[in-house]
C-alpha cells in the first residue's frame, strides 16, 4: 500500500482514471456491436447510420489514448468491408 500522502493521492488518481477509462472503452465496445448487429441484420442502410454514429466516437476513444490509432483504423476498415459486401 503507499505510504506517503503523494502516492496515496496518485493511487486515488489512478483509480479514478482506470474507472473512466473502462467506462469510454466500454461505450466504444457497444458502439461497435450496433454496427455488427446491423450488418449481420443484412440492412445496409441501417449499418451505414450506425456506423456515422461510430467513426467519430472510434476516432475520439484514439485522441483520449482508449485505443490504439491502428486497432481503431483496422476496425474501422473492417465494418466498411463489411457494409459494402452487403450491397
Amino acid at each position: 500500500m503507499a505510504n506517503s500522502a503523494g502516492s496515496r493521492k496518485r493511487a486515488r488518481q489512478a483509480e479514478k482514471r482506470r474507472q473512466h477509462n473502462a467506462s469510454l472503452r466500454s461505450m466504444v465496445r457497444t458502439y461497435i456491436k450496433k454496427v455488427q448487429a446491423a450488418i449481420e441484420a443484412g440492412d445496409q442502410a441501417a449499418a451505414q447510420e450506425a456506423f456515422k454514429v461510430a467513426q467519430p466516437i472510434l476516432d475520439g476513444s484514439v485522441n483520449k489514448g482508449i485505443f490504439h490509432k491502428n486497432t481503431v483504423a483496422r476496425t474501422k476498415s473492417r465494418m466498411v468491408k463489411q457494409i459494402v459486401g452487403l450491397a
